[in-house]
């Protein structure tokens, strides 16, 4: 389908990047992207998505917004307090980009759904920050054979790796299985830079459309972390395990796994 005067107009900046021009445009309009949880990282992911011309985004989130989020959940403002947090972000991405449908889900990602879930979207942004969804989501973009882009925040440290179902490295390769519970801090407990949120998500963001347009190099095999403290990135190289039990050749996790019934948080 043409674009029209006023996306021609507000897409221009992208049209004129030879990697991207008009038909790469449209790729970005025929997207579907789905990100779990509307939360510091959801926040800079899902409106920079939204600006860029993502056709369909989906959010899913079973979170209100609490006065704590605002620091660093930018979607999200004061007026917003208590109201669903897929709600809030769905209005903010209409108001920023009409041309974007939201599919919206007030539930938590589980087991049960997550398959169901993805299944219709190109490829999934993890903004979650417990270790059981981060795990789920995991071993679901390698179950359903989509693409994800998993990043986490603590403190001052951020990471973002891109993980290609198949061809690199998924988390599991890196962490065989969550830790016991209460062994690592979440954001609610240890802090987080508010800030960094927003750079971890961006970078997520970049990730996706990159995907999206086959351009460049995607940080498959590769775990870009970020020092705010020191402001430094470092890049270090990852290996796909043989033996992950989730993406290896004769994995021996073949289903999800639920490993605690907790609210799915967000950064």
């Amino acid at each position: 389908m043409a674009m029209n005067d006023d996306q021609i107009k507000r897409y221009s900046r992208h049209i004129l990047l030879p990697e991207v021009g008009g038909k790469g445009q449209k790729k970005i309009a025929n997207a579907k992207i789905f990100i779990v949880g509307a939360g510091g990282l959801g926040s800079p992911a899902a409106l920079y998505l939204a600006a860029a011309g993502v056709g369909t985004i989906g959010l899913i989130d079973g979170d209100v917004v609490d006065l704590s989020n605002l620091q660093r959940q930018v979607i999200h403002h004061t007026a917003d307090v208590a109201r669903p947090k897929i709600d809030s972000a769905r209005e903010k991405i209409a108001a920023l980009n009409p041309d974007v449908r939201v599919v919206a889900f007030y539930e938590r990602l589980t087991a049960a759904n997550a398959l169901d879930l993805v299944k219709d979207f190109d490829l999934i942004i993890d903004g979650t920050d417990n270790f059981p969804t981060k795990f789920l989501v995991n071993d679901t973009a390698i179950l359903a054979r989509k693409p994800l882009i998993h990043g986490g925040i603590l403190r001052f440290i951020g990471q973002v790796m891109t993980i290609l179902p198949g061809t690199s490295a998924c988390y599991r390769c890196l962490f065989k299985a969550p830790p016991p519970a209460g062994l690592v801090p979440s954001c609610q407990e240890a802090g987080v830079l508010g800030a960094l949120a927003g750079i971890i998500g961006s970078i997520q963001a970049t990730e996706a459309l990159k995907l999206v347009l086959g351009v460049g190099r995607p940080l498959a095999d590769r775990l870009l972390t970020y020092d705010a403290l020191t402001t430094r990135f470092r890049d270090v190289p990852l290996r796909r395990n043989p033996t992950c039990p989730v993406c290896s050749d004769h994995p021996t996790i073949t289903r999800l796994i639920e490993y605690e019934q907790e609210v799915c948080r967000t950064a």
